[in-house]
């Protein structure tokens, strides 16, 4: 660790705001094209868990026959903790301390969470009155809302997790996948442990 990344974590060990418990990110399929991209994702997850107990990796797509050779990528990546991958297909519920979602956008998973319930209730099996948020959640296949949710690239917000970071504290940095190092992963703790959660009020 150089002698920034090392100021960096000092200054996060000294607020006494806890750090992020649940870090997601946010990165697209034409950021894993570039040349090193599975590395610094490796080497994310490691920043990561020095911190959080989950961690939520959202890749956009454009092309949805991209999600096969993600998929593959990514359920063999080397990780430091188990890992679960869903894509847009899927309606079994991520639960690993890594999770990954390819083109697994927020409107679909919320659709697919109803659309689920919906048949509960057709078959019997759940009354109506029954549905409430909780019910939602546990039909998402990332139920757990993120602390904090990094967007590297471009301050602008994805399909991703809508539901669930509603009250999550946003972090963008302008800094690409590519270029993206352990001092900008904890310049995004640094920022949330500085920040006066309201989760709404």
């Amino acid at each position: 660790m150089g002698l920034y990344e090392r100021y960096l974590a000092l200054r996060i060990r000294r607020y006494d705001a806890a750090p992020p418990d649940h870090v997601a990110l946010v990165i697209t399929e034409r950021d894993l094209l570039e040349q090193g991209a599975y590395d610094t994702l490796t080497d994310f997850f490691e920043w990561a868990v020095d911190y959080a107990s989950l961690v939520t990796v959202y890749v956009s797509v454009l092309d949805l026959e991209a999600v096969p050779a993600l998929r593959r990528e990514l359920e063999t990546i080397d990780a430091p903790r188990e890992v679960a991958v869903r894509g847009p297909d899927d309606r079994m519920p991520a639960d690993a301390p890594i999770q990954i979602g390819i083109g697994l956008g927020g409107k679909h998973e919320f659709t697919s969470a109803v659309q689920t319930l919906a048949e509960s209730v057709d078959a019997g099996e759940l009354e109506l009155d029954a549905i409430d948020d909780e019910a939602v959640e546990r039909h998402l296949v990332f139920p757990a809302e993120p602390d904090l949710v990094i967007k590297t690239g471009a301050e602008r917000l994805s399909d991703f997790m809508i539901w669930q970071s509603v009250y999550s504290e946003l972090y963008f940095t302008d800094v690409n996948w590519r270029d993206f190092r352990k001092r900008d992963f904890l310049r995004a703790v640094k920022e949330y442990c500085n920040r006066s959660r309201r989760f709404g009020q």
